[in-house]
């Protein structure tokens, strides 16, 4: 019988983190589905991880490295299920994670893409802070268009006569094709919330997410793109959207858990991403105590740096 669930795994020199990934899947409260692994040319032990992981419901395919978008296309071209759930090598689901989003795709008969919160982990799986509560439901398209409140790639679960419609990721906008993907899909379906916590979204220092001037490159293509084939009416959005994802990509540059860049530096990518996002859309202005901090925080990441190399070179 076709299982009534695919979930596509791409996976890349995962082999830290990919058995605690498939384990949170196989952990699920509901049992027909099907894991794809698409293992994109790992050169580390994810194999080996994944070979020590016996069960019928698991599925592992090897390529040459091509990327996630790539990846995500073979998985669902392999996927049997009605339903496809995408999962990122490094996230985890809390355990009723598909059989809520089934549910609730269930109930609303014109849905075609269910989607929970997000929660954020560290490399040790320890919880470090809520993601975005958003409640939206049916028509989002106006709404995910100036912000991606899913969040990441790991969320939704999607008819796969949905994503048959729309057509695969756009292999062009990594990292931002699944931002590009739910958008194709919001213009065409409605979206249904199940408000709770259920996907762990691990940060680390190697994701494709820390390479913020790679970030900013493709997501400006990927807007281009969105506002290229939206509606009329939805180019009015397009300064909120430009500054909303300078505003995030203000406090990436800021997080203090990135220690792949000098401060000095970040503490300048965050000045220059600040001034954009209030140059598109000064509405940061009526909020001064956010407007404070930032500051605060971006003047203290340059000068401590400053301080600190000077006292070096003192030495």
């Amino acid at each position: 019988m076709m299982p009534l669930i695919s979930v596509v795994i791409p996976a890349y020199n995962s082999e830290n983190t990919i058995g605690a990934t498939v384990r949170s899947v196989l952990s699920q409260t509901i049992e027909d589905f099907e894991i794809i692994v698409i293992n994109d040319g790992s050169q580390d032990g994810t194999l080996e991880q994944l070979n020590e992981i016996s069960d019928a419901r698991l599925t592992v395919l090897s390529y040459k490295n091509s990327g996630v978008a790539v990846s995500r296309n073979r998985g669902i071209a392999a996927a049997k299920g009605e339903y496809i759930a995408f999962l990122d090598a490094d996230d985890l689901w809390v355990p009723e994670k598909l059989a809520c989003q089934y549910q609730a795709l269930e109930n609303v008969s014109t849905a075609a893409v269910a989607y929970s919160w997000t929660d954020y982990i560290d490399d040790e799986g320890s919880f470090l802070r809520s993601g975005m509560r958003p409640s939206f439901r049916g028509n989002v398209y106006q709404k995910l268009l100036t912000s991606n409140f899913l969040e990441c790639g790991s969320n939704p679960l999607v008819r796969r006569s949905a994503l048959q419609h729309v057509g695969g990721f756009d292999q062009e906008l990594p990292p931002s094709e699944d931002w590009d993907m739910w958008l194709r899909l919001a213009k065409s379906y409605e979206f249904v919330l199940v408000p709770l916590p259920q996907v762990l979204y691990r940060i680390s220092t190697t994701s494709a997410s820390f390479n913020l001037e790679k970030h900013e490159t493709s997501k400006i293509k990927a807007l281009e793109k969105a506002f290229k084939e939206a509606p009329p009416e939805a180019y009015l959005l397009k300064r909120q959207c430009m500054s909303n994802f300078y505003r995030y990509l203000t406090f990436k540059a800021l997080d203090t858990s990135i220690d792949s860049i000098s401060n000095r530096h970040r503490g300048f990518l965050a000045a220059r991403y600040f001034w954009l996002s209030l140059s598109h859309y000064p509405r940061v202005i009526r909020e001064p105590k956010i407007m404070l901090s930032t500051l605060l925080k971006i003047f203290s990441l340059v000068i401590m740096q400053k301080s600190l190399n000077a006292s070096k070179s003192q030495t």
